[in-house]
Parts: structure tokens; C-alpha cells; sequence
């Protein structure tokens, strides 16, 4: 995203192609009874977020715009509230606890609002007594993540948005959160240059903490396996931990620019880091690096004998390739 448009990167065919133009006035393609939406114009995005076919962002002025990738126009479009300072701050798309697909926006009215991703219906409302800045929602559908200007962290029934348990231990606003794959572990990122890491079966203390360099920690992704977390600074670093090893083991990737998002591909293969800069502005892919020398002897034991033959050859080919090229 960037000021009125959204742009869709494909690392694959390795060309972009806008999706969404915001600069001149839009208006909702859905029309139904009793769904409320506006016309919207010069909608400065603030957030976005995409499941499967559906892209939705957030404006400055507490703007929410849904749209299905594989349509023209957009679906629905709607502003959240007309107060001065309204920002939506965040957006998901998630599935509830009988699987159904839910909108949350995050404003910073101190609101919360559920809509259904289907029908673009208004479910819910949940009030706080803080501007939100973030909220996820946990694997199962049943608990949500709130987070917002204050030092403690709210855990609450995604359903109902009532307070189940509080998280204490930052010393300043939070601005990102992130559930492991396995619904247990909650990862929180704050203005503090932490992230911290809770057990939602136990939520006294944070099972961990971990360090930024230098600024506050503004966004968290968990890869699909479970394996690797991602923490991202407003700028210059990103740090990779291995969660195999409790989080002690982490690699720095240390960059120019301010860092406007990031995300793993669904296969882990990949790492995606945007730069929101005027001159440097781009999107960064950093490929996992695998050593697989034990696996291949491994796997090559339990072949068939022809395969094995296949193998030996094909790995003396690439040996006499690389020495005609080292000539």
C-alpha cells in the first residue's frame, strides 16, 4: 500500500499490478437491504490486510474498504466514525470459532468493529478504554488480542469482547501481536523496543522478552510451522528468532529504510520486508536458506537401486559442470 493505492507483488512472475485506486471517489458494487456503506474519495490507507480473496484496508480518517481480488470495483466501503482523530489502525480477516470469516477494525475511537466478511453486515461493537492499535485473533477463533495507548495487554472472548485476562509487563503503548500457529503462545511488540512472549494458560508473567535495538517493536509474524517469529523496528532491522530453540537463537537483518511491513510466504520459504521510502521504497524477498547434506544421505539410503544410480550421476554431472566452469 501506499497513499491512495494498493499494489499486488506476484515474487513468482516477478511483476506488480495496482488493485485498488483510492484517489478519485469510489462507490460500493454491493447494494442489499439494510447494508450501510458511503461513497468513499482520496482515501489516504493507513492498514491492509489479505485472506485468500479478500484484500481489506483502513484509512486515516476511520475509512474501512473491502474488496474481492478476483472482482472489478469494490465490494463495500464504509466510514467507521466521523471523529477528528479516527484512524483505523488495523484491520484482520479471520475465522471465527465455527469457521466462519469475520472483518475486525481497530480504531483509535477506542472501538472495535466485527463485521461479516460474506455479507459486510455490522455483528458487533466492543469499547475500550484506549485507542486500539492492534488486535489478533487467536488459531481457534475463541480469544482476542488488544492492544492499544496503554502499557497493559488485554486478552478477550472474540465472540462477546468481554476482558477474560490482562497482560502486564511493557512500559509503553503496544503496537503489534502475533499468535503462534498452535494457539498457546501470544507475542506482543511495544513502543518499550520489546516484544513479549505469554502463555494464555498461564498469563502472571511473560515467558520471555525479547530485545529490539533501537526502536519500538511495530510488527510480528509467526511463520505457518511455528517455527520462526519475525520482529520488525519502524526501521533499518528486522530480527528472525528460532522459536525451536526458545527464541535464544536469532538472526539480524539489518537494512536501509523504514520498514512499512512484513510477512512469510505460506510454504516458509520466504521472507517479505516492505521499505516505505521515498527514494529506497520497495518490497524486499529473503529465501530460507536450507542445508540439507545429512537428509540427502538419508533419503538416499532408502531408494530403490535405479534411483540411486539416477542420483550418483546427476550429482557427477553437476561436479564436472562446475569444474568446466571453474576452467
Amino acid at each position: 500500500m501506499q497513499n491512495y493505492s494498493v499494489m499486488h507483488w506476484s515474487s513468482l512472475l516477478r511483476r506488480g499490478k495496482e488493485v485498488l485506486n483510492v484517489a478519485k471517489p469510489i462507490a460500493p458494487t454491493r447494494q442489499r437491504p439494510g447494508l450501510l456503506s458511503d461513497s468513499l474519495s482520496r482515501v489516504q490507507i493507513s492498514t491492509m490486510t489479505v485472506k485468500d480473496n479478500l484484500m481489506v484496508a483502513g484509512g486515516f480518517q476511520g475509512e474501512l474498504i473491502c474488496k474481492y481480488l478476483d472482482q472489478p470495483g469494490v465490494a463495500f466501503c464504509k466510514k467507521m466514525t466521523t471523529g477528528e482523530n479516527a484512524i483505523t489502525n488495523a484491520v484482520d480477516v479471520y475465522l471465527n470459532h465455527n469457521g466462519a470469516m469475520r472483518i475486525m477494525v481497530a480504531n483509535n475511537d477506542a472501538q472495535v468493529r466485527v463485521f461479516d466478511a460474506e455479507t459486510f453486515a455490522s455483528l458487533n461493537c466492543f469499547s475500550f478504554n484506549w485507542s486500539v492499535n492492534n488486535t489478533s485473533v487467536s488459531p481457534d477463533g475463541k480469544l482476542l488480542a488488544v492492544l492499544g495507548d496503554s502499557a497493559e495487554c488485554l486478552i478477550a472472548d472474540a465472540n462477546s469482547g468481554k476482558v477474560t485476562g490482562s497482560l502486564k509487563g511493557h512500559l509503553d503503548y503496544s503496537f503489534a501481536s502475533a499468535w503462534h500457529p498452535d494457539g498457546q503462545i501470544l507475542a506482543t511488540g511495544n513502543q518499550d523496543t520489546t516484544c513479549r512472549l505469554w502463555d494464555v494458560r498461564n498469563l502472571s508473567q511473560s515467558l520471555a522478552v525479547l530485545k529490539g535495538n533501537m526502536g519500538a517493536i511495530r510488527a510480528l509474524k509467526f511463520t505457518s510451522d511455528g517455527k520462526f517469529l519475525a520482529m520488525a523496528e519502524p526501521a533499518d532491522f528486522v530480527h528472525v528468532f528460532d522459536t525451536q530453540s526458545d527464541y535464544l537463537k536469532c538472526q539480524e537483518i539489518d537494512l536501509f529504510g523504514e520498514i512499512a511491513g512484513i510477512s512469510f510466504s505460506p510454504d516458509t520459504e520466504a521472507l517479505f520486508v516492505g521499505v516505505a521510502d521515498r527514494t529506497y521504497g520497495s518490497l524486499l524477498e529473503f529465501n530460507r536458506r536450507r542445508y540439507n547434506f545429512y537428509l540427502d544421505s538419508h533419503i538416499l539410503v532408502g531408494l530403490p537401486l535405479t534411483n540411486q544410480v539416477l542420483y550418483i550421476l546427476i550429482k557427477a554431472i553437476f561436479s564436472v559442470f562446475e569444474l568446466l566452469v571453474g576452467l
